[in-house]
């Protein structure tokens, strides 16, 4: 039987949420690909992925344009895995004061952490509610519910996102689609044995 696809997209440092993402789901027998700004962070958590028995597609990609995250869904649909589990995770934790803010930059902590997180969510709602079965997860943080300075620009993004989220959910849950958004305000850890010692928490690839 043909692997089940995992999207990951935001992944860079190994380290990082996206990379554990990347890991977990090589670990549960996905296919995993991969999508992230910078070639040689794709690349090294590539290699630890297959060094560890997994199967990884890497893909560099500006999550901040429409076209480019389409692209990602079109290459999706020529593989023969199919597609059954998504992660949204792009997103800087953009800081400036207001009166120093331009408009460049409040659009671009949108751009990366809510219009890219709808492109997304809505190519992906796409082709799992034509499949009835599937998860999209976005990933937030505590600026999701609350704003304070000096990080305006990312918590309205971030807030933008949850209501993505929300009404992602309420349209597509019916048609067989998980949709949820996972706050996540902490250090991460990742154990030295990658798999080890971990609690399975992804739906099966079987």
């Amino acid at each position: 039987m043909p692997k089940k696809i995992a999207l990951i997209l935001g992944v860079g440092a190994k380290d990082g949420i996206g990379g554990a993402l990347c890991d977990k789901a090589a670990g549960e027998g996905y296919h995993v690909v991969a999508v992230g700004r910078t070639e040689d962070k794709l690349n090294i958590v590539s290699e630890i992925i297959r060094k560890n028995g997994g199967s990884i597609t890497p893909l560099v990609a500006d999550l901040a344009k429409e076209q480019e995250i389409i692209k990602v869904f079109d290459k999706l649909d020529t593989m023969t895995e199919t597609l059954s589990f998504v992660t949204y995770n792009a997103g800087n934790n953009f800081r400036e004061e207001t009166l120093k803010m331009d408009s460049k930059f409040f659009e671009e902590a949108w751009r990366i952490c809510c219009f890219g997180g709808f492109i997304a969510g809505r190519e992906a709602a796409r082709r799992l509610s034509a499949l009835g079965e599937g998860s999209i997860l976005f990933t937030g943080a505590t600026a999701s519910l609350r704003s304070r300075p000096p990080f305006v620009a990312f918590a309205s993004a971030k807030a933008g996102l949850r209501a993505v989220a929300s009404g992602l959910a309420r349209e597509f849950n019916p048609l067989g689609v998980h949709v949820a958004h996972v706050i996540i305000d902490c250090l991460l850890y990742t154990s030295p044995s990658p798999r080890d010692q971990r609690g399975s928490r992804m739906p099966s690839s079987a």
